[in-house]
């Protein structure tokens, strides 16, 4: 192969588009250096155009569509813009936007996690049943959540890497497979009552400064993947596996541990949201609440700009897309609109966010040119 022979650098541009590196794709690095012919141009003309880039196109026609569907709303119900209405379409938003985080990194790094919805219902189940079987015990509780949480992330990692399995195939199975083990340790049935523990009552209903707890808890871990995924190796090194995986591994870079950790790390995350489940719902929910969040997830990431090849994406994107499936879903039950739309709606934006993806990218289409 001609690309082995001169791999390029750790962090260039995969064959799906931009890298971390380049113009438009929202990452760090992209932009001329104050070295470059047109640097006096842009400070003195052209602050608007640049800070426009900055944002991005992807960014900008999220914020438009949001800014939309939060006015068409706003005039069909008078509370709709509401503060407190706000705050509930935040923290209902919450739990979609911890997986779609995650979601985003694994895709960046080239794979994807269709299990996620199942891992938050087991730790929610486990996160209500620990509790209750240490006696009132939060600690417990969350603890334990959280280690079958990384555990059944490693497994799909471990599947992945080990047995070669394709990423879908491997999560899909766990999607069938923990949503059963949830409901086989729970009879199926809601476990535990934790609305009486202080902590679980903080986490699924107090607020600081105005602001729910759960949405402040969606901030910080978006903040530290952002963190992670821009300002480090380690991120620099993921987007270089989803870009180009023959040149990451020619250049030092141990992919299969890569991978291994980012599925581990949904898993944590995905115990978070059944934590956060369990805390707003006051007790475990093996499928209720779980149900259908890996679509969501995937379709927030996939409209935030996420190449599902791999190599390209990031957070601020995601949130944008988040806010816009929140506002969207509340916005249809405020005008009592049969919740079954709701579901066509998400199907039909992640087919718009992929056909996007496919006509900027200028790759041949799938099936034959007619």
């Amino acid at each position: 192969m001609t690309s082995a022979a001169t791999p390029p650098a750790v962090g260039s541009p995969g064959p799906g588009g931009p890298g971390p590196g380049d113009p438009g794709s929202g990452e760090p690095g992209s932009g001329r250096g104050p070295g470059s012919g047109h640097g006096r141009r842009r400070r003195t003309g052209g602050r608007p155009l640049a800070l426009l880039a900055g944002i991005g196109g992807q960014n900008l026609s999220l914020l438009g569509a949001l800014a939309l569907v939060l006015t068409v709303f706003g005039l069909l119900d008078d509370n709709y813009l509401g503060w407190t209405n706000l705050q509930v379409i935040a923290e209902a938003a919450t739990i979609t936007g911890l997986l779609a985080v995650v979601q985003t990194v694994v895709i960046i790094c080239g794979g994807l996690d269709i299990s996620v919805g199942s891992q938050a219902g087991l730790a929610s189940v486990v996160s209500a049943m620990a509790f209750t079987s240490a006696g009132s015990n939060a600690l417990a509780g969350t603890a334990a959540a959280v280690a079958v949480g990384v555990l059944v992330g490693t497994v799909n990692g471990l599947v992945i890497v080990r047995g070669r399995v394709n990423a879908t195939i491997a999560t899909l199975a766990g999607l069938a497979a923990y949503k059963g083990i949830a409901q086989l340790v729970s009879d199926g049935r809601a476990q535990g009552y934790v609305l009486g523990d202080p902590v679980f009552v903080f986490l699924g209903r107090g607020k600081i400064a105005g602001l729910p707890v759960m949405v402040w808890i969606l901030i910080l871990v978006a903040l530290a993947v952002h963190i992670l995924l821009t300002y480090t190796d380690l991120g620099r090194n993921l987007y270089a596996i989803g870009g180009n995986d023959t040149a990451a591994r020619l250049a030092g870079i141990a992919i299969n541990k890569y991978l291994v950790a980012v599925y581990a790390l949904i898993g944590a995350v995905a115990a978070l949201a059944g934590i956060l489940l369990t805390a707003r719902t006051g007790s475990g929910q093996p499928v209720s609440g779980s149900e259908g969040l890996e679509l969501k997830a995937i379709t927030a990431a996939a409209l935030g700009g996420c190449a599902l090849k791999g190599g390209r994406g990031g957070i601020g994107g995601t949130l944008l897309a988040v806010a816009l499936l929140g506002a969207l879903e509340n916005g249809l039950t405020v005008e009592g609109i049969n919740s079954f739309w709701q579901n066509v709606a998400q199907g039909l934006l992640l087919v718009v966010a992929v056909v996007v993806q496919q006509s900027r990218s200028g790759d041949r289409a799938v099936g034959l040119p007619g």
